[in-house]
């Protein structure tokens, strides 16, 4: 990285900073202590982060949160993050750190969060675990569209599981729903909630098929028409099918039980909710050397247009011995289940975390 591109993402940070803290709402006026901060840089390569945890805390008795499930940037610069507990299952936040507004109180599954803007305005897609609904929102709140259960549109029978668990618009408007915590399709219907396909083989190992389809988000990336990202996250990878549903690959991260792919300029991110000691054969279709997960543990990890990892906050440096990608696990205790991951315009991220204590977000300031 050079001195110019430090000294420019330092100067915008601070310009952000006093431009968006003067839209504090009034009755949002938090004491905040200041930030906490480690003294070590987390990171490898061009990617490495000082870690601001303290960054997102609130007081709790007036904006409480269970889980910190994910969070997304709007056009005006805004941290939107989406939780479960329904004194506010949504929570806007300046770069500061300073809350701007907070509201939902119905999103019992808080789970999903994705942002989509028509050319003039921005939109909200929660996917809500347990209501089993995608919902539509303003960035303000007003509900504009719900998809519930497939079965209503034809795709599943009544008694099929679906619990929701992201989305991603594509290009034309077409809504992808991840069935993660259900029965492990990708669900695509059009922009104004018509069905048209279901994508996959359901839950299993096969090319086609994913475990744990937490995750799925629009690749523009690349020369030729945009494709599906899609995570089977038991099965420590992602897997790319185009916008028809043909599968294309499949990129193994070991280790990893990565959560929602992430696209930012040319790389992709992730949270990692919990690593594994456990190798995965994906050729083989089985696990090899199988011992247990690692439960609390959790990093970042971060990958180039070309599906090689380059960055692990948190985790092991990123080895590769014939090509393969070794596997990955935590390497310092600063987060707990890493769930999302939000990067500004000045390349900063904000991790979100699952089952951590009720945390609110961690800013790593890049270096």
């Amino acid at each position: 990285m050079t001195k110019f591109n430090m000294n420019r993402r330092t100067f915008i940070n601070t310009t952000a900073k006093a431009s968006l803290g003067l839209a504090v709402v009034p009755h949002f006026n938090i004491l905040k202590s200041k930030p906490e901060m480690y003294d070590d840089i987390i990171g490898h390569g061009d990617f490495k982060y000082k870690v601001h945890k303290s960054w997102g805390d609130l007081d709790r008795n007036i904006t409480p949160v269970k889980n910190c499930h994910e969070m997304v940037m709007d056009s005006q610069g805004r941290l939107i993050m989406v939780g479960d507990d329904t004194h506010n299952n949504v929570l806007i936040y300046d770069k500061s750190g300073k809350l701007l507004d907070a509201w939902g109180v119905r999103y019992k599954g808080g789970h999903g969060l994705s942002l989509w803007n028509d050319g003039s305005d921005d939109f909200l897609f929660i996917a809500d675990t347990k209501g089993g609904e995608i919902i539509k929102t303003t960035t303000d709140g007003k509900e504009l569209m719900i998809i519930g259960h497939p079965s209503l549109y034809g795709a599943y029978g009544k008694k099929d599981k679906f619990k929701p668990t992201e989305s991603a618009i594509g290009p034309n408007g077409d809504i992808y729903i991840a069935d993660g915590y259900g029965s492990q399709y990708i669900l695509q219907f059009t922009k104004d909630g018509e069905f048209i396909r279901k994508i996959g083989e359901g839950n299993g190992t096969g090319q086609n098929q994913f475990q744990t389809a937490h995750g799925v988000c629009i690749d523009y990336r690349g020369k030729g028409e945009p494709t599906l990202l899609i995570t089977s996250r038991a099965s420590n990878c992602f897997k790319r099918f185009t916008l028809d549903g043909v599968y294309i690959e499949q990129i193994d991260l070991p280790g990893a039980f990565v959560c929602r792919p992430v696209i930012h300029n040319d790389h992709l991110y992730s949270g990692v909710c919990w690593s594994s000691e456990i190798d995965y054969d994906a050729s083989r279709r089985m696990e090899t050397h199988p011992t247990k997960t690692s439960p609390g543990s959790g990093f970042v990890t971060i990958l180039d247009d070309r599906g090689k990892v380059v960055s692990n906050p948190g985790g092991t440096k990123p080895k590769y011995k014939k090509g393969k990608l070794q596997r990955m696990v935590q390497e310092k205790p600063i987060f707990r289940h890493c769930h999302d991951v939000c990067i500004d315009n000045d390349e900063n991220l904000y991790v979100c975390q699952w089952n951590a204590n009720k945390a609110y977000p961690i800013k790593l300031e890049r270096v």
